[in-house]
């Protein structure tokens, strides 16, 4: 879908149409944050937007976060919410261009933005972006839509298809911490990618 470039995205943040946004952290990834204690790993959210869960691992002493965006329109929102976060760390840039090698990538919003034609390209940049026992963690929907996204949703068997292929899945499960209004339809999930 042509449509979901650069431009697309940066009218939808100009013209405040960002339900996706909860104006926090979302609540599966701030707990898989907080039982992390080794602070050093080198994080990647993709598709970022106004990084809610980036400004709550900076401030949570996580200092190798990097954040993407195809937008530039959040990403300078967000360098003014968290003057201290290094703008060498801020990545305004296609996905699929991105250069890199992290031990953990954090999917929130990401993956049910993309066009479900491509999510077989998603599956191989995360895996060629991830250091040997690096991980994806993260929440997807589980759910369907009745209109065309985005959103784009899908079921986990569905997922797993794309995931097995080059993953060791460690988990695919009902979040039980999903905000009210998305209760009963995410999946939280974790992926590894083999040493």
């Amino acid at each position: 879908m042509t449509y979901l470039d650069e431009s697309y995205w940066t009218n939808r943040y100009k013209e405040k149409s960002t339900g996706w946004d909860i104006g926090s952290p979302s609540m599966p990834i701030k707990q898989y944050l907080d039982q992390i204690y080794q602070k050093d790993l080198k994080i990647l959210i993709p598709g970022a937007g106004n990084a809610h869960e980036a400004a709550y691992a900076f401030n949570s002493g996580f200092d190798q976060v990097h954040i993407l965006d195809f937008s530039p329109v959040p990403l300078q929102q967000f360098i003014l919410e968290c003057p201290g976060f290094p703008e060498t760390q801020i990545f305004q840039e296609d996905f699929f261009n991105h250069e890199g090698k992290y031990d953990l990538i954090l999917e929130q919003t990401f993956f049910c933005a993309i066009d479900p034609k491509i999510r077989s390209q998603y599956v191989e940049k995360m895996f060629e972006l991830l250091n040997p026992g690096g991980k994806v963690t993260g929440v997807l929907f589980s759910r369907e839509f009745s209109y065309e996204g985005p959103p784009f949703g899908g079921i986990a068997s569905e997922y797993l298809k794309y995931f097995e292929v080059m993953f060791d899945v460690i988990k695919m499960e009902k979040c039980y911490n999903s905000i009210p209004a998305r209760a009963g339809n995410e999946l939280f999930f974790q992926l590894r990618k083999p040493k």
